[in-house]
């Protein structure tokens, strides 16, 4: 699958700069229209890209409170929620929004500079810079009201997030492809993502767990990227565990299935 493409005015290739500027505007513009296709032109419009993840997410942190739960743990349930279902719309977000994104997209690739790949790309990038946004927002008076620490380790913080961005992205291409070929399979996705919350990691951290049960989270990337989301936040308040080494190539893995998938897909798409 060819990420740039196009010629210069001389018939040429263009230069690797000149066709990433391309492709950076293919996908700005993708973006935009995904937004407003989303959210409209009206009313608070954009806003609702992070206003949707947010409203969940002080939404559970508020039932969790009022309701007396906690986790049994010396987090406080605020900030423990804050980061649990932030990072849980990220995941299902941008892994369950592809199940329809070829499909109702289709039409674009009329267009010669537009791939699949951009259609994709593009509304995995609103949907993570929009759940961060949304942490942010979140996260700023509450910190200031003293319900929230201050982030302890903001780059640990950010390589969580972009683990799980990218994660889902590689999830979320096999997803898209299976889909275009078998349509049957769009109806699995929405238990699929239900089935999939107890390897999140957004209910509970390993060391929590008996000995038996962390020898198997831990072979979930989801489970190790919730650890290191945390431990940016929260610092020595726990004992996170994480492997940049296993998350690459689970990454890398899943991206790889992805973009085959995604590949083969492309023989089933009608352009209308």
């Amino acid at each position: 699958m060819s990420v740039f493409r196009g010629t210069d005015d001389d018939g040429r290739e263009p230069s690797f700069l000149a066709a990433f500027a391309v492709q950076r505007r293919i996908v700005a513009a993708l973006m935009i229209r995904e937004g407003l296709r989303r959210f409209g032109h009206d009313n608070l419009g954009f806003f609702w890209v992070l206003g949707e993840p947010m409203v969940l997410t002080v939404g559970v942190m508020g039932m969790w409170t009022i309701s007396g739960m906690g986790h049994g743990h010396n987090l406080r349930i605020i900030p423990f929620a804050l980061s649990g279902y932030s990072m849980l719309t990220l995941w299902r977000h941008v892994s369950g929004s592809s199940a329809h994104a070829l499909r109702e997209s289709s039409g674009l690739l009329f267009h010669s500079n537009i791939r699949l790949l951009d259609i994709l790309i593009a509304r995995c990038a609103l949907e993570s810079l929009g759940g961060f946004a949304a942490f942010c927002v979140a996260y700023l008076p509450l910190n200031l009201l003293g319900y929230v620490e201050t982030i302890d380790d903001p780059l640990l913080l950010v390589g969580g997030w972009l683990f799980m961005t990218w994660f889902a992205f590689g999830f979320g291409l096999a997803i898209a492809g299976l889909c275009q070929m078998f349509e049957v399979i769009e109806h699995f996705v929405p238990p699929l993502l239900y089935l999939t919350l107890p390897v999140t990691g957004a209910f509970y951290m390993i060391n929590w767990l008996p000995e038996s049960a962390q020898a198997i989270v831990r072979w979930s990337p989801l489970v190790q990227v919730f650890e290191m989301f945390r431990a940016g936040l929260f610092g020595n308040e726990v004992t996170a565990d994480w492997n940049v080494g296993f998350l690459t190539l689970c990454c890398l893995g899943i991206t790889a299935v992805g973009l085959t998938l995604v590949q083969m897909a492309q023989k089933h798409i009608e352009i209308h």
